[in-house]
């Protein structure tokens, strides 16, 4: 899919074709549509492609007039996640800056450049190109820090219910989580290596507030790394101690068969001593009660003393 926007008395307007100043979005492009662009705006074809590959890692790249920067923005993983958890992963996103448009590409439909389409973005200017660029950058890391909260909000809902239970769904979960903040944290820190070149201005030109954006960017892509690293810490020390909780209750749930198993071995016992067809001597005669009373307080007895022991 190909969009054309562009901004007009303020709005992100959708325009029918390329023009002067305006923003060409491409959502996971057919042929035909890399074609029509490639054509219209003359920009190197791998440059657009670069972007196609979900393996693509973050950089800039500088090529005469054209700039190429690739960043990883979060999506949720529609093939994870159960139980109302989301999964999530990352994908590539190109931003080409041309003399006379600014072009992205991405594979998936982004929350991040959906949300400047439907105008929730305030004072999106798509002709003044690098602040245009900044705006996305900082909308990425906005979108990492979300996602985030979300992955903790899930991870604070797991752990209240993590200890009551012995299933496999919880600890399903909590690797997906983790799985997430793998993800991220690869992702963050090549992001946070793409802006630092880019703050350099040997790649673009950069005026003061256009700078005060890349900044707040690169600030906040820090602070997700810092939250990133935080909930990954406290994610392990959760399963290891999730764990030793199974195991301990394992291990008490094996103590009380055993224990059980002795003390209805006494009964089996004393049966056995009264229904031997010989002539033992035993005291009272082979009535049905007698021994039944001997098995009750035998096993009463050693309930009492494993008590004492401190093996119940």
């Amino acid at each position: 899919m190909v969009e054309y926007y562009k901004t007009i008395d303020g709005r992100i307007t959708s325009v029918p074709a390329v023009c002067e100043g305006c923003w060409v979005n491409l959502i996971h492009p057919t042929s035909e549509e890399l074609r029509q662009v490639t054509s219209a705006l003359h920009v190197e074809e791998d440059f657009i492609r670069a972007a196609l590959d979900p393996e693509e890692s973050s950089r800039v790249e500088l090529e005469e007039d054209q700039i190429l920067m690739i960043v990883d923005t979060p999506v949720v993983d529609s093939n994870g996640g159960s139980g109302g958890t989301q999964i999530f992963t990352t994908v590539p996103m190109a931003i080409i800056v041309m003399p006379s448009a600014v072009i992205t590409v991405c594979l998936a439909d982004t929350t991040v450049l959906r949300s400047i389409t439907e105008n929730n973005v305030k004072d999106v200017h798509t002709a003044l190109k690098t602040r245009f660029v900044f705006q996305i950058l900082l909308r990425v890391a906005g979108r990492f820090l979300k996602d985030l909260r979300l992955i903790e909000r899930d991870f604070t809902r797991i752990e209240r219910r993590l200890y009551d239970s012995l299933k496999n769904e919880e600890l399903i979960q909590l690797l997906g989580l983790s799985k997430s903040l793998v993800y991220f944290s690869a992702s963050l820190k090549g992001n946070e290596v793409t802006m630092e070149k880019v703050l350099r201005g040997r790649i673009l030109k950069l005026y003061e507030d256009d700078r005060d954006l890349l900044e707040d960017a690169l600030i906040e892509i820090r602070q997700a790394i810092e939250m990133a690293g935080i909930y990954s810490n406290i994610l392990s020390g959760t399963m290891d101690a999730y764990a030793s909780v199974v195991s301990n209750n394992l291990n008490i749930i094996m103590k009380v068969l055993t224990v059980l198993t002795i003390i209805m071995t006494i009964p089996n016992i004393v049966f056995g001593f009264y229904g031997m067809n010989i002539q033992t001597g035993l005291p009272f005669d082979f009535i049905w009660f007698m021994p039944t009373l001997l098995a009750v307080l035998a096993c009463g007895g050693a309930w009492y003393l494993l008590k004492l022991k401190n093996l119940l």
